[in-house]
């Protein structure tokens, strides 16, 4: 469960890496010598927490918990911080990066996914802060939803690797903001694709997970996103084909992911691929409950494994993994 406790640890890591600049990531094309700039210089909004889409989803954090813990931020300063990052100004220069010719596929389709998710956040907060700081996104939610219909239309595979190019993912908090924000094109573009690329797989093997970087699980993550997609009496039997080992009475293949270098950002991927694994089996169970009482016990393991390391961690891991533990946790007390 999301106990005050835990919302209290995950909320102090984005709060604390909003402005902190350095180390960071960059992550662009460079066109010429002009493009060479400071991070906050170059993205005034989402520069802070090592790199784009970590800024993204660390913002989608501390709005999900002053939600619903709003004393976290008793004396407003985490609220004046947004305020002053959160501008048409400010926006008006992270738009201009997205449109700049060398970097039209910049964060694709992962970055675009959580800002999406973040918007899908604030637009359902009752909160005169959280309405300015949506009307100010939304232009740039609309671009990313333009360019992810167009690029559907283009992708002839899915991409199945565990880390931030994953399709399935992406697509999923992709429907979630579509659904919630009643963005009919994008999620009959979701929809479409998601049967066009998943609906005939099967028998995928958790026997080859994970990789040694891996935060995120190929086989789970498509078969979450397609318990949004099919109708509850199409999916099960998807599932069956698809996974059959998760009706097995014990679910022996999954085990909680080893950090062997908290230091390393891409050893401690694993922790991250705990919470997003009991993410999606959260998901799963939800949608076939005759699984709950084999899947939510495993969820929970791979959550208390690596829940603990969150606090006082490595920035390699501080600066993210917050979010996706906020992400299962969420998903727990569905």
């Amino acid at each position: 469960m999301l106990t005050e406790e835990k919302a209290k640890v995950i909320f102090a890591l984005p709060t604390h890496c909003l402005t902190v600049e350095y180390p960071n990531k960059m992550g662009e094309v460079l066109g010429s010598a002009s493009d060479l700039k400071t991070p906050k210089a170059l993205r005034p909004i989402f520069y802070g927490c090592f790199d784009w889409h970590s800024s993204v989803h660390g913002y989608w954090s501390i709005v999900r918990l002053l939600k619903k813990f709003p004393h976290l931020d008793a004396d407003g300063m985490v609220r004046q911080q947004l305020k002053r990052h959160i501008t048409i100004e400010n926006l008006s220069v992270e738009l201009a990066f997205f449109n700049d010719k060398n970097n039209l596929s910049f964060e694709r389709t992962y970055g675009w996914a959580w800002l999406m998710k973040l918007q899908q956040e604030l637009r359902s907060w009752d909160d005169p802060d959280a309405k300015q700081w949506a009307a100010v996104l939304q232009p740039l939610a609309d671009l990313l939803s333009q360019r992810t219909q167009v690029y559907l239309t283009k992708l002839v595979y899915p991409i199945r690797t565990g880390q931030h190019e994953n399709t399935a993912f992406s697509l999923t908090l992709m429907y979630e903001y579509a659904e919630a924000v009643d963005d009919r094109d994008l999620l009959n573009a979701i929809k479409t694709n998601s049967v066009r690329l998943f609906e005939n797989d099967k028998n995928c093997d958790l026997a080859y997970e994970p990789s040694g970087s891996d935060f995120l699980s190929p086989c789970l993550e498509e078969a979450y996103l397609m318990s949004k997609i099919l109708a509850k009496d199409a999916y099960q039997p998807w599932l069956r084909n698809f996974m059959p080992v998760l009706f097995e009475e014990e679910v022996d293949v999954l085990q909680p992911g080893i950090v062997s270098d908290r230091t390393d950002g891409k050893l401690v991927h694993l922790d991250g691929l705990n919470f997003s694994r009991a993410n999606c089996l959260y998901g799963i169970g939800n949608a076939i409950p005759e699984l709950q009482a084999n899947l939510i016990p495993l969820a929970n393991r791979h959550i208390e494994f690596s829940l603990k390391n969150i606090s006082n961690d490595d920035y390699m891991g501080s600066h993210w993994l917050g979010t996706f533990a906020l992400l299962a946790l969420s998903n727990a007390s569905l």
